[in-house]
């Protein structure tokens, strides 16, 4: 299991999680800020499974260019 972490633009973040949702992912968001000019940010969470990673990865990458993706390992992960 992966967790990915994209920081983007406000402006971007609507397409971005309606791209992700509409390709069958469920998604978290998170209101952010920081960076060089302290523009509003959107940090979106999603837990995959690792063959997933790569489609998350281009589904976002077609709708917000330029955001910042990291991929972590979850060692546990629990619905409760």
């Amino acid at each position: 299991m992966k967790l990915v972490v994209f920081v983007t633009p406000d402006s971007s973040a609507d397409t971005t999680v309606d791209a992700l949702v509409d390709a069958g992912f469920r998604v978290t968001r998170l209101a952010s800020t920081g960076g060089f000019l302290r523009k509003g940010n959107t940090t979106l969470l999603i837990g995959v499974e690792d063959e997933a990673v790569d489609k998350v990865l281009a589904t976002a990458r077609g709708v917000a260019p330029g955001a910042l993706a990291f991929t972590l390992d979850l060692e546990r992960y629990e619905r409760i």
